[in-house]
């Protein structure tokens, strides 16, 4: 019986979800109340809130679940690369495009601004916590290729794995700026951006 009782609170937490992210779409995420998502979701607002506290937590758990499926499958794969270059935008990959089967691009083109430069819905502060550690999982996996004899001795993990993450977040938004994803284009950008965080701008010996 609490097998069924389990599901049943998993379908009512998708259908809450689902309908959230409707309405964000339809309507835009400032505009969408707690109230609304209940009355699509075919439950009341205080069910909601037994499930999450607010509509800000629907969006943030559903990014952190796909940050979380995008890191364990890079690591299923992460010695596999020999170019660590490789490795980072397979990664970046992974991320956008979880991110993106779960949220769409004009839902991101609303948000992003938001992460990028604050505001008042709320959001910013709770989602750079949870980037936070983002930013410390993309530093372990650096930290897995450093110790694979793939990068430095004496790279900063922690400096580089905040450099990637913050640039990603630009080149998510300039992805997301049209509903016609340029994934081809999007991804040349990180690859070319990636190699020069690395191989850095110095000449190097004649």
């Amino acid at each position: 019986m609490s097998g069924l009782r389990e599901r049943q609170k998993q379908l009512r937490r998708a259908a809450i979800s689902a309908a959230a992210v409707k309405l964000f779409q339809r309507q835009g995420f400032r505009e969408t109340t707690v109230e609304q998502i209940a009355r699509d979701a075919g439950v009341s607002a205080p069910t909601v809130f037994k499930y999450f506290g607010s509509k800000h937590e629907i969006i943030l758990e559903m990014i952190k679940e796909s940050d979380h499926r995008a890191l364990v499958d890079v690591r299923k794969r992460i010695r596999d690369f020999d170019d660590p270059v490789d490795a980072l935008c397979h990664l970046e990959h992974l991320l956008v495009s979880y991110a993106l089967e779960v949220l769409p691009a004009a839902l991101w083109r609303e948000l992003l601004p938001l992460v990028l430069v604050g505001g008042g819905s709320g959001l910013p502060e709770a989602y750079r916590q949870m980037n936070r550690g983002l930013q410390g999982e993309i530093a372990n996996v650096l930290r897995e290729l450093q110790e694979a004899g793939k990068l430095r001795a004496d790279l900063d993990v922690e400096l580089a794995g905040f450099l990637l993450n913050d640039y990603s977040h630009l080149q998510l938004l300039r992805l997301t700026a049209s509903d016609q994803l340029d994934r081809q284009t999007h991804a040349a950008n990180v690859r070319a951006s990636t190699r020069l965080i690395f191989e850095g701008m110095r000449a190097l010996p004649a």
